[in-house]
């Protein structure tokens, strides 16, 4: 093992027992933890490049020493070992997951989950509409005069709203217009939809150009609605369990989850599915979000990304754990929105 090689071995053992007892490191609990194969001056020495470097640093109170921002994130780019996940775990995932009914509960089953797997918050996104398609419109007569109608999209997004025409309709004129609105938009973008709806309305047969228009109207609402501007938010109460590792700031990175606004940021920057990104401390944009490591990853189809997922805890957490689950979780839900 070269000087590099055991420096950074000497850095991994410090993050790795920094995570597990909260308190700083001694190159004397070093040496007897970890088999290093080098003697207690040999691993001070290496303690004081890396310190040197700003990779780790002395709380003022302690003889011992803490990973920085810049040792997290030396230690997570050089992590090959990701912790795989147990099949009990793996099993317990799938079987969870896989008893969700629909989008929502889908949705709000991953939180809980990886809020528990991982013991911080957890956040997913709901699908990004942009890149989603219609699947079937449906209109569903619950009197002569009111309608309801149903969008569904191949997200296994689900949206219902009740319709009063103010006119009474037959049956034979609500399959033409339930005919006639699947012909304009199914399969379409939602983007594209919204607008073909609005020609649709114009183009309708006057018999059926009221009750069209009307429809018209809250579909388009529905279609350019931005649900991806929502998320569901889990295990808020994990970080209360450290208020230590947010010195002065926890109240802060509540309120900014509560705000969603930096959180949706975050997620945002997913680009496919299935990669993982971590920012670590002072790299998050947002000020009050710099105690703060996320972990998140884009959820999807194949290639096509519908939505970010992740997790936010303290800079001291389980890396290789927290990326393991995430991971997990986002390739189930990615399956079963696709087998949806």
């Amino acid at each position: 093992m070269n000087a590099e090689e055991r420096r950074f071995a000497v850095l991994r053992a410090i993050v790795s027992d920094y995570v597990a007892t909260q308190e700083p490191v001694g190159s004397k609990a070093i040496v007897e933890r970890h088999n290093l194969g080098v003697s207690s001056a040999t691993v001070r020495n290496d303690m004081a490049v890396l310190e040197e470097d700003g990779y780790i640093a002395q709380p003022h109170t302690s003889a011992g020493r803490i990973p920085t921002d810049k040792g997290y994130r030396r230690f997570v780019d050089r992590i090959s070992d990701v912790k795989p996940l147990s099949v009990a775990e793996r099993r317990a995932i799938q079987s969870f997951l896989g008893g969700a009914m629909d989008l929502d509960d889908v949705l709000r089953r991953s939180v809980r989950l990886l809020a528990q797997l991982t013991r911080q918050v957890a956040v997913v996104q709901y699908p990004t509409l942009t890149r989603s398609t219609v699947r079937h419109v449906e209109l569903v007569a619950l009197t002569p005069a009111r309608l309801m109608l149903v969008l569904i999209t191949d997200s296994g997004r689900v949206d219902q709203r009740m319709v009063d025409l103010g006119e009474v309709l037959t049956e034979e004129s609500v399959a033409r217009i339930r005919t006639m609105l699947n012909a304009s938009v199914a399969g379409r973008r939602l983007s594209e939809a919204s607008v073909l709806v609005a020609e649709l309305a114009e183009d309708a047969p006057g018999d059926l150009r009221d009750a069209v228009t009307t429809l018209a109207m809250v579909l388009i609402d529905t279609l350019v609605e931005h649900p991806e501007e929502r998320l569901v938010l889990g295990g808020t109460a994990n970080l209360t369990r450290n208020v230590a590792d947010f010195p002065g700031s926890l109240r802060q990175v509540l309120e900014a989850l509560e705000e969603q606004v930096v959180v949706l940021k975050l997620l945002a920057s997913a680009h496919r599915p299935g990669t993982v990104r971590i920012s670590i401390g002072e790299e998050n944009e947002a000020e009050e979000m710099r105690s703060t490591s996320v972990v998140s990853i884009g959820y999807g189809q194949g290639e096509m990304l519908l939505g970010g997922m992740g997790v936010v805890g303290p800079t001291r957490m389980d890396y290789p754990g927290t990326i393991a689950a995430v991971h997990a979780v986002a390739r189930y839900v990615g399956e079963i929105l696709a087998g949806r």
